[in-house]
């Protein structure tokens, strides 16, 4: 019987570890026994907290976002100019903990297994809504909103490709450059948008 206590301890535990293998092995077909191994518990155990292998994907992938939400609250915090807010966004999305080769991988598991399950799908959609709503809040203050919205697509595809390029490895990218290379990327756009509107005036 689990040691009255340890139930949170395990939970993460069995997240961490769900996180690691399904990274190193860049799939998430990989069984609870091996997940329940590198926890350093027993399957049985592992069944007993989530019920099902799907329980703890789904799980995991909560974990990222709530990492994810809780970083960029605290990002954003005390950040009142739209264009510091964008950068602290951004910030987050490369941030160390998010953009180590393993986490990059297993965020693409779990974009591949959004193909045929509706429940990661659905977390992930609301990881992308997220994304695009709190860029557009701060995008808004400086352009249109038609444009507010497209700069903010842009910028969100952006990010998933540099995750996908640091994840092929053959031509490695860093944190900081990554940032830079977005940052750049909503700069000129709103350049662009500043002196058209310079032009028309």
């Amino acid at each position: 019987m689990p040691k009255i206590g340890m139930e949170p301890v395990r939970r993460r535990a069995l997240v961490d570890a769900a996180l690691k293998v399904i990274g190193d092995r860049g799939t998430v077909s990989v069984t609870m026994s091996d997940i329940a191994r590198k926890a350093g518990v027993s399957p049985a155990l592992a069944h007993h907290y989530f019920g099902s292998k799907e329980q703890l994907l789904t799980e995991t992938i909560r974990f990222l976002l709530r990492q994810l939400r809780d970083d960029t609250v605290a990002a954003l915090k005390g950040e009142q100019h739209p264009q510091t807010r964008i950068s602290a966004i951004i910030r987050v999305s490369f941030q160390a903990d998010q953009f180590t080769p393993q986490t990059i991988a297993a965020w693409l598991a779990f974009y591949s297994e959004a193909q045929c399950s509706e429940a990661t799908r659905r977390l992930l959609v609301i990881y992308a809504r997220r994304l695009h709503s709190n860029l557009v809040d701060s995008l808004r203050r400086l352009c249109s909103a038609s444009d507010a919205h497209r700069i903010a697509e842009g910028t969100a595809a952006m990010i998933d490709g540099l995750y996908i390029r640091r994840a092929l490895g053959s031509s490695p990218i860093t944190a900081e450059a990554s940032i830079a290379l977005t940052d750049d990327y909503i700069a000129l756009h709103l350049q662009r948008l500043l002196n058209e509107k310079g032009h028309a005036a």
